[in-house]
């Protein structure tokens, strides 16, 4: 168990001396927190979740079961990965080398996956780094992000592809006239060169 005041870590999971969990995350059954990773506050990283060396997570964040997070991602506050969701690291993976050696750590480069405050990645959704998931963004189940993607954009889609917008509620916004507005919240934005702004 750990040591850290209101936090919860499974006796199952495996979460290195090295990384950094803030108070009161819970860290389930089976998941992996690897050396120099840092979890903010009130976390959850459900069961089987993998947490790469070095990958930064905000506060308030969800990563659930079998969601997996390669190194160097970083992870603003509240962002949600959804089931076995998948934020890759190398551009062009290979086992070996063109001389058929086995490649080790030296042979490659790293890039990653940044995602900003409030953001949702959908079950199994893959997002291919090097990429930057906007604000508030939601990217739908199964979608494969390959280029970056505005604030409050919603992703669908092999590749995937912008068919809407969301509020910070997560649901769709509707048209008015000249804005989008959120049906939940009653917040109005409006759409300027590709990208959302709130009005006010």
């Amino acid at each position: 168990m750990s040591s850290i005041p209101d936090t919860s870590i499974a006796a199952t999971a495996d979460v290195d001396p090295r990384a950094l969990v803030g108070e009161r995350t819970r860290v389930w059954h089976l998941a992996q927190v690897r050396e120099f990773a840092q979890v903010g506050v009130d976390c959850n990283i459900g069961r089987g979740a993998y947490v790469g060396p070095g990958v930064q997570i905000g506060d308030n964040c969800k990563l659930q079961n079998h969601a997996l997070v390669y190194e160097p991602a970083r992870l603003a506050d509240g962002v949600f990965i959804g089931p076995a969701a998948v934020l890759t690291n190398d551009e062009f993976p290979r086992a070996v080398n063109p001389d058929g050696s086995l490649k080790s750590g030296d042979d490659w480069q790293a890039v990653g996956v940044i995602i900003e405050q409030g953001a949702s990645i959908g079950a199994r959704a893959v997002c291919i780094a090097p990429v930057r998931i906007g604000a508030w963004a939601l990217v739908a189940a199964g979608a494969v992000v390959t280029k970056d993607v505005p604030a409050h954009a919603l992703m669908v889609g092999v590749p995937a592809r912008r068919i809407g917008w969301v509020g910070r509620a997560g649901r769709p916004l509707e048209r008015d006239g000249d804005e989008w507005v959120c049906g939940t919240t009653g917040e109005r934005y409006r759409e300027e060169n590709g990208a959302l702004l709130p009005t006010g």
